[in-house]
């Protein structure tokens, strides 16, 4: 995915509101979110190409959303799916310490990734590019392909919307999506310089990404509250469209 916004432990309802932006190319095949048939517990999409996953929940509360870390002068070819990352966690369902002691090198070997897991009751953020797992602190949080909270035009953005948002006691579920699907262009001096051409950043800027082979392909809410109902809406859209979906809803509670 290239954009998360959440608003951890600071709503009267809900212990976790995330939003989500999945970008990938039209051509690599993926399946809409659902339970999988290989392990039931388990609710996310799925990366048809490679069996990974980038955002997912289990049935007891294990929970795992993966953004891609944007240094083209560090991308190795030959290094494995960073999915493999969601996929892993969510199958081991242990504790977000032990899962990063056991990664091979914490994790070198893949692409530059930032990883948030955790449970209902607590949630860490580990990026390769720092090799530190810390623990979310309470209020809203932006991430995108860079370090968690480091302010680009549409993370900056989209935390003040979604900060807004959550002012309500009620989550409106179209005004998180309207966020997630915000295609306005910011101006060529606010992007990041992440090695790429500036016709690059310029496509990548916005909230929802439209080109001729790469786009927002999913956008995700997930809704966690303290009575430990999961909500999880995904909208699926077809290449270059966003005015065409599919939108599916899931509702189950944690067994804890």
């Amino acid at each position: 995915m290239c954009l998360i916004l959440f608003a951890y432990d600071c709503h009267p309802r809900y212990q976790l509101i995330l939003a989500a932006n999945r970008d990938e190319f039209y051509a690599r095949p993926s399946l809409p979110a659902c339970f999988w048939g290989d392990n039931p517990t388990i609710l996310g999409g799925r990366d048809l190409q490679e069996g990974g996953t980038w955002l997912g929940i289990t049935t007891t509360g294990y929970f795992a959303a993966l953004t891609n870390y944007r240094d083209p002068s560090a991308y190795k070819p030959q290094a494995p799916s960073r999915g493999y990352l969601v996929r892993d966690y969510l199958e081991t369902s242990v504790h977000p310490k032990t899962y990063i002691e056991q990664l091979p090198d914490g994790g070198r070997n893949y692409n530059g990734f930032n990883l948030l897991l955790g449970t209902w009751e607590s949630l860490f953020y580990y990026s390769n590019r720092e090799e530190i797992l810390r623990p979310v602190l309470h209020g809203v949080h932006g991430l995108s392909n860079s370090l968690l909270d480091v302010p680009w035009p549409k993370v900056a953005k989209g935390k003040e919307a979604l900060a807004a948002a959550v002012q309500n006691e009620d989550i409106d579920v179209e005004e998180v999506f309207a966020i997630l699907m915000d295609r306005e262009q910011p101006d060529d001096e606010v992007l990041p310089k992440t090695g790429v051409s500036l016709e690059k950043e310029r496509m990548l800027a916005p909230a929802f990404i439209i080109s001729p082979n790469y786009g927002t392909r999913s956008t995700s809410l997930l809704l966690i509250d303290r009575n430990l109902k999961v909500q999880f809406w995904e909208r699926t859209f077809e290449p270059k469209q966003p005015d065409k979906w599919n939108q599916i809803y899931y509702e189950f509670m944690i067994i804890d």
